[in-house]
């Protein structure tokens, strides 16, 4: 029997339908060690070192994960390809007996393919991001644990500060500034609803005014528009140009974990947060590919595919001759791995909203 470890449940449930009876597929539920809650849990003079436990209501899955550990001929880490998952992989490594028998594994997204392709090429722990998660657990704790009872002080108990709050306090802040220092102005703008002679004005289309005499005009005040808008509604109009061009629209690139979270909060309101827990169950039920990128890059074998259901089910005249590619503007972006993208490109993978919410 292999086992292989993840972090949540409803991963361990999408593994367990296409691994079979070979493969035992248990979840940490999360993290299974961290910094005790009862302390600063950080020794500040040996360099910071945190003072990482075990989780006390983690007795049970940590108790599961060491017995099936034992019984396994082969162990597989598969937690998430991010710092958090690679914490929670290298917690579960220090806590069961390794043997040689530990491996970890990657996969961005949760497909019989992926994962069988994973297990294949096993990898090493990545350090360097568990040495990231590290830093930013122990500026969390630093933080937290400094300014919280300065809030309980001097505002309410009961309030937190932590990393990120404090400096978004100092962004609100600095806005609220700006805002105050702002110089109002006031402008104008001036404009008409036109239609052909002895046509119904519901055809008509708007115009507006933005030269007076060939010259730039820029009204300032109530006094100075009224004056125009008399003049305006004696005027009679006339086209004197029409100008037709053509224009190419480019496609939208894939979805990063940004973008995604700027069209799910256009097109439905939501909050960055909500965004990613909808997403992170997306994934886990293997629907799409890893949430956390931002990489533009989309796997080969998927493009295929895509093109051949375009050809398919709309005509090759709707598919493009070559591969459009996408670089990423941003100069920090990390492309580790692909795009935010549905795992089947096929009429079956189907999303209902209010069902993942």
């Amino acid at each position: 029997m292999r086992l292989i470890i993840v972090e949540s449940p409803t991963k361990a449930k999408t593994l367990s339908k296409f691994l079979g009876s070979d493969y035992l597929v248990e979840a940490t539920v999360g993290h299974i060690k961290d910094l005790p809650k009862s302390k600063l849990g950080i020794e500040v003079e040996k360099n910071f070192k945190p003072d990482y436990v075990e989780v006390p209501d983690k007795a049970e899955v940590i108790s599961t994960l060491t017995k099936a550990s034992k019984k396994a001929s082969e162990v597989y880490l598969a937690t998430d390809p991010d710092r958090e998952g690679e914490a929670i992989a290298s917690h579960v490594h220090e806590i069961i007996d390794d043997k040689g028998k530990i491996k970890r594994i990657i996969f961005h997204e949760i497909t019989k393919g992926a994962v069988e392709h994973a297990i294949e090429t096993p990898t090493k722990l990545n350090k360097d991001k568990v040495n990231a998660q590290i830093a930013r657990r122990v500026l969390d704790r630093l933080v937290g644990y400094k300014l919280s009872p300065l809030l309980w002080k001097k505002v309410r108990r009961g309030l937190s500060a932590g990393r990120v709050q404090s400096v978004t306090v100092r962004l609100i802040v600095e806005k609220e500034d700006e805002i105050d220092a702002f110089k109002k102005k006031e402008y104008w703008e001036l404009g008409a609803n036109v239609s052909k002679k002895n046509e119904d004005k519901e055809k008509g289309f708007l115009i507006s005014l933005s030269k007076i005499d060939g010259e730039n005009i820029e009204v300032k005040n109530k006094k100075q528009a009224d004056k125009i808008k008399s003049d305006l509604e004696k005027a009679n109009y006339k086209v004197t140009a029409i100008k037709k061009r053509e224009i190419k629209k480019k496609p939208y690139a894939p979805f990063t974990t940004s973008t995604m979270s700027q069209a799910a909060s256009r097109l439905f309101g939501w909050s960055s947060k909500k965004t990613m827990s909808v997403a992170q169950k997306l994934y886990e039920k293997g629907k799409i590919t890893y949430h956390r990128t931002d990489s533009l890059n989309v796997s080969k074998s998927a493009l295929e595919k895509l093109r051949e259901l375009i050809e398919k089910d709309y005509g090759k005249k709707y598919l493009p001759e070559e591969v459009r590619f996408y670089k990423t503007k941003s100069k920090s972006a990390q492309e580790a791995h692909e795009a935010i993208r549905p795992t089947k490109a096929d009429k079956e993978q189907t999303f209902n909203k209010t069902r993942y919410e």
